[in-house]
């Protein structure tokens, strides 16, 4: 299967958890939350966990059950000294180069937090377009619906001609029971709803032959 698109999840998928990155955000989420709801710590992080699983995402859940402002929230959670977590990644530069497909990035926070992320990684000129939760609205991954949109957007009309990277289990579900090539990147989750798992967006060249095919070997 020669892949039309390959669609790329950004936190935690092009760079590593262990960067400490995506636990600063969190921390700035909780924040928000305790500021806006005035909820102590614990009440807010429960809150942020309740809203995360029945909405898909904080954001979601913050807009429909409290009316939040989704660009006020994105630019307060996502206000994070990056140079702090993140650095340029000449290994992931080169091997996005040399894959000779389109590659967007498809993610739950907004284009200018993926800018920075992308930029950081000096990676941002390997990619053909982001695709973020604004574009999605009302929706986000894992709901179908944000999917068929990111596909449209992307102009792709066979899902199946779509291979998707990402660290989220259950956006991986989703995505492959809608036809989507999924690939899991690191092991989050006992385990893996995917097609194939890499244990790092650097082991990606492996799940390409020399004529960059997909080798498919279902589980």
């Amino acid at each position: 299967m020669k892949p039309e698109l390959l669609v790329f999840d950004l936190d935690d998928t092009l760079y590593s958890p262990e960067s400490g990155l995506w636990h600063a955000i969190g921390d700035r989420i909780n924040l928000f939350i305790q500021q806006r709801l005035d909820l102590p710590p614990v009440e807010a992080s429960r809150l942020r966990d309740q809203l995360f699983h029945q909405y898909g995402t904080t954001l979601r859940g913050l807009e429909a059950s409290f009316g939040i402002n989704a660009a006020e929230y994105l630019a307060f959670v996502h206000d994070v000294p990056l140079h702090q977590f993140l650095k340029p990644d000449p290994v992931l530069r080169q091997i996005l180069s040399s894959l000779p497909f389109r590659k967007i990035i498809f993610t739950n926070g907004d284009r200018a937090h993926a800018g920075r992320v992308l930029s950081a990684l000096n990676v941002a000129d390997c990619f053909d377009g982001i695709i973020d939760v604004m574009d999605i609205a009302p929706f986000c991954k894992p709901m179908p619906e944000s999917f068929h949109l990111a596909v449209k957007i992307a102009a792709v009309k066979d899902l199946s001609r779509c291979v998707i990277f990402e660290d989220s289990p259950r956006n991986l579900t989703a995505a492959r029971s809608l036809g989507l090539f999924t690939v899991q990147v690191g092991k989050n989750g006992t385990s893996s709803p995917a097609h194939l798992q890499i244990n790092t967006i650097h082991d990606l060249p492996a799940i390409f032959t020399d004529s960059f095919c997909i080798e498919v070997e279902e589980k």
